[in-house]
């Protein structure tokens, strides 16, 4: 069964549209490299296009109605959006359900310390990652600074034109004889994964500069208090993240491609918030569910394991006069949902890894991965198959190009996404996203055609689902 390449359907003028989008989402995954970031983006936005901030309308007791739109920001780094239907939301709501995070390097809370006369910063790494691919590679620093007052500071450097970057230091080939006997999984340790941040003593002089210790890293703090306002304590109550620096770019001499970090899984984000705002009026109640910690098994207040989601549907309900626990039982089982996560891309030079009939191949659409999971598809949440059929009839209807994969052969591997969360209530679920070359890799590759089907594929689901 041979999909065609959703170029050859858009005409040259036609495929404006498709440039034009794919450059906003470049920007988008150029500013916003962290859950924060992406949070406070896509809040910003909605305030824009109308939609009112929960609590403040839970607070004034305002009634809620066909039509509105609503969000629900869950501690900075998680958001909910609703657009209310003029169905009673008990009978289900269509749902795009994507992550935020990505793997990264995340700073310890004691992580400044000075060896050899030079400042480093201790990492701990989050998500899984090659550890190899994040040496020897410009980093930037984002996050934030909670100080004893209550003041937040927000941190970000090394993006900007004209500011320093960081990194973490690799052996020398001449001296790396050992090194490279080692397994891949073993020729970086974790806790090799050191950033250097400065090598600059401070200046002292007389008895002082005698009896003075660790010069660099007083000079390091000495910087920080000045840029920033902030201590060396500070830090025990920081969440300051090191992402490759630098924008993302187009790919390819055609510019069909786009190189970015955190394609996994703001691409899949991207075009499920746009296709949320896009709604109008809808019959039935549709969300958009914008989550943290996917990367690490979706625990915390603000993954997907957390039940913020079912909280603010039931204070929804409760606004429209209608809460009852069994009225939001009823609501969840009955809510149909894309888990709009990335799905592997082949990839020739690997291509022992990939069976190719049941692969994702850039150009080809939308991604619908039945089931996930690993192994005899263990962890995974398979979409029946009456659902998968109503999804073909929508898609094929409004004219988006789609296709089906598994993440590798039988045995390779696999992963998971938040989709067996929400399919624990009843609910009909199904991943579905983009595919990704160089998944999990400080910069991934993705094709703007996919993503541009994916947000036709996302607003389709919304509207007739």
């Amino acid at each position: 069964m041979e999909n065609k390449n959703a170029w050859e359907k858009y005409s040259e003028g036609d495929r404006k549209k498709v440039m034009d989008f794919a450059e906003k989402y470049r920007r988008f995954i150029s500013d916003c490299k962290t859950e924060r970031e992406c949070t406070s983006e896509f809040e910003k936005q909605a305030k824009t296009a109308g939609f009112l901030d929960l609590r403040e309308v839970i607070a004034k007791g305002t009634p809620l109605n066909g039509g509105d739109k609503v969000y629900y920001n869950q501690m900075g780094k998680s958001i909910a959006l609703f657009v209310i239907g003029k169905e009673p939301i008990e009978q289900g709501m269509n749902i795009l359900g994507a992550h935020i995070d990505s793997p990264r390097l995340d700073l310890k809370q004691v992580p400044l310390y000075e060896d050899t006369q030079m400042a480093l910063l201790d990492t701990h790494y989050y998500g899984g990652v090659k550890k190899y691919q994040w040496v020897a590679l410009p980093l930037a620093l984002h996050g934030v600074f909670a100080k004893k007052d209550g003041s937040v500071v927000s941190f970000s450097i090394g993006d900007k034109p004209g500011e320093p970057v960081f990194g973490i230091s690799d052996l020398l080939i001449h001296l790396s004889g050992e090194q490279m006997d080692k397994k891949a999984s073993k020729v970086i340790e974790g806790e090799k994964m050191d950033i250097l941040i400065g090598s600059i003593p401070q200046e002292m002089t007389g008895e002082d500069k005698e009896k003075a210790k660790e010069l660099v890293k007083a000079n390091m703090l000495t910087i920080f208090e000045k840029m920033y306002g902030i201590e060396e304590d500070d830090f025990l109550s920081a969440e300051i993240e090191a992402v490759p620096a630098g924008e993302a770019r187009d790919y390819g001499f055609d510019r069909s491609m786009i190189m970015g970090y955190g394609h996994d899984d703001r691409v899949c984000a991207y075009p499920s918030f746009q296709a949320i705002l896009n709604v109008n009026e809808p019959e039935r109640t549709c969300v958009c569910l914008l989550v943290d910690k996917e990367e690490v098994g979706s625990v915390g207040a603000t993954g997907m394991h957390s039940r913020f989601f079912e909280d603010a549907l039931a204070e929804i309900l409760n606004l429209q006069g209608e809460y009852s626990e069994i009225k939001v039982r009823r609501a969840m089982r009955n809510s149909k949902m894309l888990s709009s996560d990335v799905s592997a891309a082949y990839d020739t030079n690997y291509s022992e890894t990939m069976e190719k009939r049941n692969a994702a191949y850039f150009g080809k659409g939308l991604v619908f991965n039945k089931y996930t999971g690993s192994r005899g598809k263990s962890g995974s949440n398979d979409a029946n198959a009456e659902y998968m059929a109503a999804l073909r009839h929508i898609l094929d209807k409004n004219n988006v190009t789609f296709q089906t994969a598994e993440l590798g052969k039988v045995d390779q591997g696999g992963g998971g996404t938040i989709a067996y969360i929400l399919a624990n209530y009843g609910m009909q679920v199904i991943d579905s996203g983009v595919a990704v070359l160089n998944m999990h890799a400080p910069w991934e590759i993705i094709s703007k055609i996919d993503l541009y089907e994916a947000l036709l594929g996302y607003e389709a689901f919304l509207r007739e689902a």
